[in-house]
């Protein structure tokens, strides 16, 4: 089987390439910017468990070469991960727009224009599995992400929509939602311990989540609940809280 991750420098790609060598035996190819980062985790992959890793360069936020980084894989893989967002600076998005697109072609577009072209391939081999990696902040707007939640709502949307139209060709479409998680990108955040998830554990969630075929799952299991309570406040109320 081959995995391909997508953002694959990021603390859970990384888990989640470990993840899947250690209990699928799966060939990993990792795909990033920063080449001589992605050179060194590919290595430790291999190192590890024994296993084919290697590194390609890709940017999300760069559509017009997404095509083209497609078409030059081989083998195809069979099991995509789109691991890549970009929390960004929400009170610098609010005053500058090019911060602004960043967050939003970083988490939606970028992540669109790629899954695309996967799904097409997908779709004409009829199998694969395409795993999308959202967050509970695009369930609801808060005045403390909303431009990035509202991106990664957008993408839950379309991994949803996906999902239905891939269904009956044999493709399956994953969706998982993060809480707080405790990775580089939130690194200085203050987050609380007993809601934050490692990169480990997320992997760990993930991985199940391939093993069952599940539709949509939330890491840890327990924002599907904290996300319930959020979600039925009262938007009289909601817009008065400080979140």
């Amino acid at each position: 089987m081959n995995l391909l991750i997508l953002g694959g420098n990021s603390d859970v790609a990384h888990a989640v390439a470990l993840q899947f060598a250690a209990g699928a035996g799966a060939d990993i190819t990792l795909a990033s910017r920063d080449m001589e980062l992605l050179k060194k985790k590919a290595a430790d992959i291999e190192i590890r468990h024994n296993t084919t890793a290697r590194a390609v360069h890709f940017d999300a936020a760069d559509p017009e070469s997404h095509a083209a980084f497609y078409g030059r894989l081989s083998p195809k893989p069979d099991v995509v991960v789109a691991a890549f967002g970009y929390l960004g600076d929400q009170a610098r998005a609010q005053s500058e727009g090019e911060e602004a697109r960043r967050i939003i072609d970083t988490n939606f577009t970028g992540a669109v224009s790629i899954l695309e072209i996967v799904a097409a391939d997908f779709e004409a081999r009829k199998k694969g599995v395409i795993i999308g990696i959202g967050s509970v902040a695009g369930l609801r707007g808060r005045q403390s992400n909303y431009i990035y939640g509202a991106a990664k709502g957008a993408l839950g949307i379309y991994l949803s929509g996906l999902r239905n139209r891939l269904s009956r060709h044999g493709v399956h479409v994953i969706t998982v939602l993060p809480g707080f998680m405790d990775t580089k990108m939130t690194a200085g955040m203050g987050l609380p311990g007993l809601l934050t998830a490692t990169a480990q554990q997320a992997a760990e969630d993930i991985f199940r989540a391939y093993r069952k075929s599940r539709n949509t799952i939330y890491t840890r299991w327990f924002w599907r609940w904290i996300m319930v309570v959020i979600r039925s406040i009262p938007e009289g109320i909601f817009k008065r809280l400080s979140l």
